[in-house]
């Protein structure tokens, strides 16, 4: 298949052809005009949210039942901000702060949602986890809490700002520094309560424990980031988008340990998903573990929203593993442990390369969680199996926008497996 060029109307072409350097697209477009080639308009989605959440938080003191959640900020590290998010409303507000449970959601359902998360910011060093004031102390037991909990805080200023956004963590609402902090009816999800009072314990034992013990990543990661696990002395507050990525990790190279030691799968294997407007294949490769995670950026996305072409880029790793950081950042070590949750459960171990499409229907960031979850719901899926890569690839370029040929271009896994000869190529010379 030839590659897709976006459609765009004349409006929007006069734009691109004329105007992306001298006038602003936004200022242009305001909303009516969709110049950007986003179905909608993300700015207007965003001010709709705050619009609704401001006339109940233009106030300094905010009451209600935190999903539980928190936030510990990075800017300024090692003096950070942590505290608590709180919605303006009561009851079991749960599923505002599980990305587990989103994936049936649209992406407006998600901006709403987290638009409530109104943010307390308290300074402290990141050292500082035995800190006996009580905002550090609550947002601790908030971290290691099991169900919702009514939290009410005294702002030193009324909540202020725009719905925030990232690329690894999931998006909250407005926020204000916190004078005071006050929770009840707090029960601890009782396997955190316990590697929190064992300090003697790694904390990547306990990261480990809690997760064959059934609890959810976005639990674990929550507590990690406040410091709950690990030897007394070493503890300390990680950043929530760095403790997201930090667990997705460490789990994920822990499972390809496991991976290593099975059998290869008998066929090469293709899954698919579109989600939130990203198309998703996961090919399985019969042969030693490997993985590759390519990303494909059409305009006017999140991460290429000025280029005119689809961007294309690739982290990756050989049977060896790799000693650097991944390009691609967080969503990389989530799609690893996505892929590693299966091998482990079917004993089995296999090349991987997943491809996503981001089209212009994703309209802006939601976390690292979309990536993680959507693989997890890819794989849930019946796969079609082949004989041949090159049969697998046909599958694949049936569902795919941008041709075979420049995701091989793209790929490192493919590329190797397709043009390096391999033992099993030659025939026995007899």
């Amino acid at each position: 298949m030839k590659n897709k060029k976006p459609y765009h109307t004349p409006q929007q072409k006069f734009f691109l052809n004329h105007k992306r350097n001298s006038i602003g697209l936004c200022g242009l477009c305001r909303g009516t005009k969709l110049l950007c080639g986003k179905s909608r308009c993300p700015i207007i989605i965003k001010y709709h949210s705050k619009e609704k959440i401001h006339p109940i938080i233009n106030k300094l003191n905010i009451g209600g039942s935190s999903p539980p959640s928190i936030f510990i900020g990075r800017y300024g590290y090692p003096k950070i901000t942590i505290g608590p998010m709180i919605p303006p409303i009561m009851g079991d507000t749960s599923i505002i702060d599980t990305p587990e449970l989103w994936l049936d959601k649209s992406i407006d359902d998600i901006v709403d949602f987290r638009s409530l998360l109104i943010r307390g910011k308290y300074n402290v060093d990141v050292f500082d986890v035995e800190n006996k004031n009580k905002i550090v102390e609550y947002t601790r037991e908030l971290a290691l809490s099991k169900n919702s909990v009514f939290s009410e805080a005294i702002f030193e200023k009324k909540p202020r700002g725009n719905i925030l956004f990232y690329d690894e963590v999931q998006p909250h609402g407005p926020s204000a520094p916190i004078k005071k902090l006050d929770i009840t009816n707090t029960k601890y999800d009782q396997q955190m309560e316990k590697a929190f009072y064992d300090t003697d314990l790694k904390s990547r034992k306990a990261v480990l424990n809690l997760y064959k013990n059934g609890v959810k990543i976005s639990k674990i990661q929550r507590a990690f980031s406040v410091g709950a696990f690990g030897i007394k002395k070493y503890r300390k507050f990680v950043p929530t988008r760095w403790s997201i990525t930090a667990v997705d990790s460490l789990i994920g190279k822990e499972m390809i340990k496991k991976t290593k030691s099975y059998p290869f799968i008998n066929e090469f294997r293709i899954y698919q998903l579109n989600q939130f407007d990203n198309r998703w294949i996961i090919l399985m490769l019969p042969n030693e573990w490997e993985y590759e995670l390519i990303e494909a950026w059409y305009p006017n996305t999140t991460w290429n929203p000025y280029s005119r072409g689809i961007t294309i880029f690739n982290s990756y790793e050989f049977n060896n593993g790799r000693n650097t950081y991944a390009e691609i950042g967080g969503c990389y070590y989530a799609a690893r442990l996505a892929v590693n949750e299966l091998l482990n459960k079917e004993k089995r171990q296999a090349g991987i390369a997943i491809l996503r499409e981001a089209h212009p229907g994703y309209i802006m960031p939601i976390g690292v969680w979309n990536v993680r979850e959507s693989v997890r719901e890819a794989l849930r899926q019946r796969y079609q199996k082949f004989e041949t890569l090159k049969e697998a690839l046909f599958s694949a370029s049936k569902f795919l926008d941008i041709s075979i040929n420049r995701w091989i271009k793209n790929s490192a896994i493919i590329k190797n497996r397709l043009y390096q000869k391999r033992i099993e190529d030659f025939s026995l010379i007899k």
